[in-house]
């Protein structure tokens, strides 16, 4: 887990102190088109002259912060959904988990294309696709964790203290479900990461010229065809090792964290 997270530490550093590197990641200059690494551009320069590395440590930015936002948002939805459909059961259940159903028939990146159609390029199309696709997954996870909690004495143990169900549900039942809904994130972070990167691989999200890595490997292909590898190939890679980064830790997260102590 430690090289997961000294990479991904390394990226997220990256992209904090991305404004302190000297070069204009927006920069042209055609004059020095597909130019090699050198002193002044450690990963040489892209088809219109700007600066790869400027460019990759700025495009970390909205490479991570809207995956980020987006698994925020369909986390927190999908375990509220959860937890109310594995408590409630019944006729809540049953309404939860066909909504769930019928949002799962919707591939993500297809609900992207037609929100764009219809709100134009950007990020806020793919991110609320994104974040819809997620959630059912993470709702799921949580009903059936929490059809199998509330089975448990601690649950009885509450409610003849006097705990109401909704306490019971938020303060002893959805923390023990913390360590299954954290994993879940960290992996659904890498999921939205190569997601949005594959709608900005095609002119979905974040628009030039801001960078984006997604949209970096789509500019990179004519340098890459004109056998300068390194416009595409930094960014694919740097989201690759991101991804499997973010994989191992969300594995490790899984399996160390213990059950919490709960009263009896």
């Amino acid at each position: 887990m430690k090289p997961a997270l000294a990479i991904l530490g390394a990226v997220v550093l990256g992209a904090l102190l991305a404004g302190l590197w000297p070069t204009d990641p927006s920069a042209v200059d055609l004059g020095a088109a597909l130019a090699g690494p050198s002193s002044a551009h450690p990963l040489g320069v892209d088809q219109q002259g700007r600066d790869v590395l400027a460019r990759l440590l700025h495009g970390a930015q909205p490479s991570l912060l809207v995956p980020v936002a987006v698994v925020g948002v369909s986390t927190t939805a999908g375990a509220l959904l959860g937890l109310l459909a594995g408590w409630r059961r019944g006729a809540a259940d049953t309404l939860i988990s066909r909504a769930l159903d019928l949002t799962l028939a919707l591939p993500g990146i297809l609900l992207a294309l037609v929100l764009a159609a219809r709100t134009g390029p950007g990020v806020a199309a793919p991110a609320i696709a994104i974040a819809i696709w997620l959630t059912p997954p993470v709702a799921r996870l949580v009903r059936t964790a929490t059809r199998d909690e509330v089975q448990r004495p601690y649950v009885s143990a509450y409610r003849l203290h006097g705990w109401s169900s909704p306490r019971i549900a938020v303060a002893a039942v959805l923390p023990n479900l913390a360590a299954t809904i954290v994993a879940r994130a960290t992996l659904d972070v890498g999921r939205a990461m190569v997601a949005l990167g594959s709608l900005s691989f095609i002119g979905v999200g974040i628009q030039p010229p801001a960078a984006d890595w997604g949209a970096m490997v789509n500019e990179g292909r004519d340098a890459l065809q004109a056998g300068v590898p390194l416009p595409a190939l930094a960014p694919a890679v740097t989201m690759l090792f991101v991804v499997i980064a973010l994989g191992v830790i969300g594995d490790a997260i899984g399996g160390r964290i213990a059950r919490p102590e709960v009263e009896r």
